[in-house]
């Protein structure tokens, strides 16, 4: 397997990484390269500090032989019974290859082990390949927010309220 090949990966060379703030800079690296806005490292250092904070990095090794490269990451917030994913990005190289599903399914799991029975998160209403992806997971929508996404340009985007319960 390569690093251009876009086959989807075999879950066994992805590997998951708790995170807390001590890798703040490889987040706010990661979230430059996916999003504007980015999030800054004194923001996520934050973020990753707080109580309820989940987070994972995904590190992917290209073949039996090859040093694991960072392919991605999941923030999500835990409170009470239910939790959120605050953010989650694959880098390019690794996006449509399964990484996307394996943090996701991972935060999951880490959830339901501390007892949340609903995980939450937002997803831009036009974003056809990430709505599938958590369709696929099992997140159905339960509401919609107008304007919630602020765009370069100015404009904004609603975000669709996905929902995946965790108690069954």
């Amino acid at each position: 397997m390569s690093v251009t090949a876009k086959s989807r990966l075999d879950p066994k060379y992805v590997s998951l990484v708790w995170a807390g703030p001590e890798r703040a800079a490889e987040f706010a690296e990661m979230h430059a390269r996916l999003f504007s806005p980015a999030w800054d490292e004194a923001a996520l250092a934050q973020m990753l500090s707080h109580p309820g904070s989940t987070a994972f990095l995904a590190r992917v090794r290209d073949g039996a032989n090859a040093l694991p490269e960072p392919a991605g990451f999941v923030i999500g917030q835990l409170a009470a019974d239910e939790a959120e994913i605050l953010s989650v990005g694959v880098l390019p190289n690794w996006q449509r290859r399964g990484v996307g599903s394996i943090l996701v399914e991972g935060l999951a799991r880490a959830a339901k082990r501390a007892e949340v029975r609903r995980l939450f998160l937002e997803v831009a209403a036009g974003n056809q390949a990430a709505f599938e992806l958590y369709r696929g997971l099992g997140f159905t929508a339960v509401g919609l927010r107008k304007d919630y996404y602020s765009k370069p340009d100015g404009t904004t985007e609603d975000a669709l309220v996905l929902a995946l319960p965790l108690d069954r």
